[in-house]
């Protein structure tokens, strides 16, 4: 409404009007004492007032590679590993403790598990734990059982050896009669006494060896099904190991953590924000099954459709970049670099080829189901020209004008015939009337237009060059 309003009012604007007030009440006087009236003029004036109720915007003039430049239509989509999930390890009842869209960073509470399964595994590791200590105490038994023996078995020996010596100085000696037939024979029964114990005790040591390695073996065992249990409470709980035998500092009989923990509870892996919520508070949730998913925004890729006629061109693409819509607010040359990738899959009845890039950095614009545009710079002999947004320009009869904000008065404009040459459908390049770093009227070009239009000044039979010079036709 303010826009129609203010139409009117610009027609009733002087085209000179960046002339101060002076100026303009000395050429009223002087066209009514019947002097000559002022020179035709290409600028409007566009004061802070007009252009925030026509809601004037600008565009400022881009180095561009049109010729070459392939945009097709697409839109932003999460990355596939921008997606976590948070389910059930075992059954039990759910508690949730966060909300759907919530913002969560990493070690964040998601939901407790209140599961008989855990009890069980629970109830595994203390008859573990128990029966792995008994049996290291029954190894540790055998240490001192194995020292004795040895210690009696080379007493033994040692005992032979001397009581077998001891037998034949004796036998030696019997010729002479110094020995008698009862030392020797008391002698020899001593030594066969003396062998005699000796094989029992290596036959109890092998006993004892076997029973040793028994017991070995039951530790072994113990241990390794001990640790596998950590193992699952590790993945169940999502602990590490080392963490779940620690002793608790708040068990007063110095528990190890894993027999504290009565509930199991997740927690966030990462940053982001949560998407889903698979059960409600309070259910009952079998193994594997969903409770909530987070996604992070930010990990965004882009999917567009290109045309296959235009796969060899896509193929050695030299550059890509991402455009953002066309919507008020958004500047329209804040476009994003991206990687190009070709998908692996076509559509023959569309004859199309999906495209996905990948931005090198984020924009607030940037969102799952926004629409925007890819530029694709492919390979070429067309080089880089000056260019202004296609919506820029608008038709005046037959020709086509844009309006150039003037560099030395930013509250005025410079209506220009556009001398245009191609276009990619967004951006055209002008051959003429432009420089770097100069802006165009985009928003409220059609109302500049209506205003020098109903003037007189497109009617007057002549041409205005980009200098402002006005010619007449002859």
């Amino acid at each position: 409404m303010k826009r129609n309003l203010m139409i009117p009012y610009l027609l009733m604007i002087p085209l000179g009007l960046g002339c101060d007030n002076e100026k303009h009440s000395a050429s009223s006087a002087a066209e009514s004492a019947g002097g000559a009236p002022d020179a035709p003029t290409n600028r409007v004036a566009i004061p802070p007032t007009v252009r925030e109720n026509l809601g004037i915007t600008f565009a400022r003039v881009e180095v561009r590679e049109v010729a070459r430049t392939i945009r097709v239509p697409g839109s932003f989509e999460l990355s596939p590993e921008a997606r976590r999930e948070y389910r059930t390890m075992a059954s039990g009842r759910v508690e949730l403790k966060v909300a759907q869209f919530a913002t969560v960073q990493a070690g964040t509470p998601l939901f407790s598990l209140d599961s008989p399964d855990w009890r069980e595994l629970q109830q595994g590791l203390n008859e573990t734990e128990l029966n792995l200590e008994q049996a290291q105490a029954s190894a540790n038994a055998m240490g001192p059982l194995r020292a004795a023996h040895k210690q009696h078995h080379a007493e033994l020996e040692q005992a032979v050896a001397i009581w077998t010596e001891r037998v034949e100085q004796l036998e030696a000696s019997r010729s002479t009669g110094v020995v008698s037939d009862e030392d020797f024979a008391r002698a020899r029964a001593t030594l066969a006494t003396t062998r005699s114990e000796l094989a029992e005790v290596l036959e109890s040591e092998a006993e004892l060896r076997l029973r040793q390695a028994q017991v070995e073996a039951e530790l072994n065992a113990h241990r390794e099904r001990f640790e596998l249990l950590l193992v699952n409470a590790s993945s169940l709980l999502s602990i590490p190991v080392e963490n779940l035998i620690e002793r608790s500092p708040d068990s007063p009989q110095q528990h190890p953590r894993w027999r504290e923990i009565r509930r199991i509870e997740v927690r966030a892996e990462s940053t982001g924000v949560v998407e889903l919520l698979g059960v409600t508070n309070g259910a009952w949730a079998n193994e594997s099954q969903l409770v909530l998913s987070t996604v992070q925004p930010d990990q965004l890729r882009f999917r567009a459709m290109g045309m296959q006629a235009d796969l060899p061109k896509l193929a050695n693409a030299a550059s890509a970049r991402i455009a953002p819509p066309r919507t008020t607010g958004l500047k329209i040359g804040d476009s994003v670099a991206a990687e190009l990738q070709l998908g692996l899959d076509a559509h023959p009845d569309n004859r199309t080829i999906t495209l996905i890039a990948k931005p090198a950095e984020n924009r607030p614009w940037m969102r799952p189901g926004v629409s925007a545009f890819l530029e694709v710079v492919t390979e070429g002999t067309g080089g880089k020209v000056l260019a202004i947004p296609r919506s820029a320009i608008v038709k005046d009869g037959i020709t086509h004008v844009f309006f150039r904000r003037d560099p030395e008065n930013p509250n005025q404009a410079i209506r220009i015939e556009a001398d245009m040459g191609v276009d990619d459908g967004r951006w055209v390049a002008i051959h003429s009337g432009l420089m770097r770093d100069n802006e165009v009227v985009l928003d409220g070009a059609y109302e500049l237009k209506l205003a020098t239009a109903q003037s007189g000044t497109s009617q007057k039979g002549g041409h205005f060059h980009a200098d402002g010079a006005f010619h007449d036709e002859h």
